[in-house]
């Protein structure tokens, strides 16, 4: 293992929102909005990814 170790993320999370806002431009709208939908889009992938390991 290297020496730099990767942070650890919270369960049901690919992509953290804190990563995923610094490659986003800035939010001209309702950013509490954008913060809910991406985290409810990221859970999804993440179930998906989670099925998709354990039923094959």
């Amino acid at each position: 293992m290297s020496d730099q170790q990767q942070p650890k993320k919270r369960p049901g999370v690919c992509i953290p929102w804190e990563e995923k806002r610094k490659e986003l431009p800035e939010i001209a709208g309702d950013a509490e909005l954008v913060k809910r939908v991406w985290e409810e889009t990221d859970a999804l992938a993440y179930t998906y990814v989670w099925h998709c390991l354990v039923s094959f």
